[in-house]
C-alpha cells in the first residue's frame, strides 16, 4: 500500500524568518497562520488560525530569509515531519513541522512581486499557470 506525505498551506508570515547554521547547512525556520472563517448555527462569524511552523534548508531557505518578512502571504508545500529536541531543562519534546520544498512568496514584499523558489534552484518569475 502505498502512501503520501505532502502538505500546502497558504497564510501569512506570523514573523520575520529565522536564518541559522545546522552544521554546514543554511536552515531558515518561520511560522504561517492559516485563518479559517465560517457561520456558527447561530449565523455569528467565527474566526480560527492555526499555526504552522516551517522549515526550508540550504537555498530554499536563504531565499526566504531574503524575500520573506512579517505579514507576508506565503504557498509553502512540503511534507510533514515530527522530530525531537531536548531543552535546556532537559525534557524531551516533539515538534511537527512543515519541511518545505517549494515555497511561492505571494504578493508584495522585498522581491516587489511574486517569486517562486524550489531547492536547488534560483527564484524565478511566477509561473502562470499558477492558480494563486
Amino acid at each position: 500500500m502505498a502512501s503520501v506525505n505532502k502538505v500546502i498551506i497558504v497564510g501569512n508570515v506570523g514573523a520575520d524568518p529565522e536564518l541559522r547554521q545546522a552544521g554546514p547547512k543554511p536552515v531558515c525556520n518561520f511560522r504561517v497562520a492559516c485563518n479559517e472563517k465560517w457561520k456558527d448555527k447561530s449565523g455569528q462569524m467565527q474566526e480560527r488560525t492555526e499555526w504552522v511552523s516551517v522549515t526550508a534548508w540550504d537555498k530554499l531557505g536563504e531565499l526566504c530569509a531574503t524575500h520573506l518578512s512579517k505579514g507576508r502571504q506565503v504557498y509553502v508545500e512540503g511534507k510533514l515531519q515530527t522530530r525531537k529536541w531536548t531543552d535546556k531543562e532537559g525534557v524531551e519534546r516533539f515538534t511537527t513541522e512543515v519541511n518545505a520544498s517549494s515555497v511561492v512568496f505571494l504578493g508584495k514584499g522585498e522581491a516587489n512581486g511574486n517569486v517562486k523558489a524550489r531547492p536547488g534552484a534560483a527564484a524565478t518569475a511566477p509561473d502562470e499557470d499558477f492558480p494563486f
